[in-house]
């Protein structure tokens, strides 16, 4: 994987406003408010700030979050974890491996097979069909 290294100034030119706090500002959009929350179609999500691949379709679920949810990434060197104790909670933030974009998080109450909820912002996102 090809690491993405742009400046701040880049980051800006190439990103929505909403892109850029979520991605690069570790923001979090509303729940509910992300087009890919219902998504159902078949295909790979990727990184909206690189293009890295970083979600299947096949591993995507409904939690009732809000947000849309996975019960892994792609590959394990897809996504990076990082402690998180902002805003007086302490979690697991998910970041895209080459770009180092936030993600969101991920939390141990997802179903089998691995009990994990990578629970993304649709924003961080960008969803490609399937190639047939």
């Amino acid at each position: 994987m090809e690491h993405v290294n742009l400046s701040e100034a880049e980051w800006r030119r190439k990103l929505t406003p909403e892109q850029y706090h979520v991605l690069r500002e570790a923001g979090t959009e509303r729940a509910f408010a992300g087009k890919y929350d219902n998504n159902k179609a078949d295909g790979v999500y990727r990184c909206a700030g690189c293009a890295n691949p970083l979600f299947d379709s096949d591993d995507k679920y409904d939690s009732g979050s809000g947000w849309p949810s996975f019960t892994q990434p792609m590959s394990p060197d897809a996504v990076t974890e990082h402690s998180d104790v902002s805003h007086g909670m302490r979690r697991v933030e998910v970041r895209c491996a080459a770009c180092d974009g936030h993600q969101g998080h991920v939390f141990p109450d997802g179903p089998p097979p691995t009990g994990l909820r990578y629970c993304i912002n649709s924003v961080s996102l960008d969803f490609r069909p399937r190639e047939s």
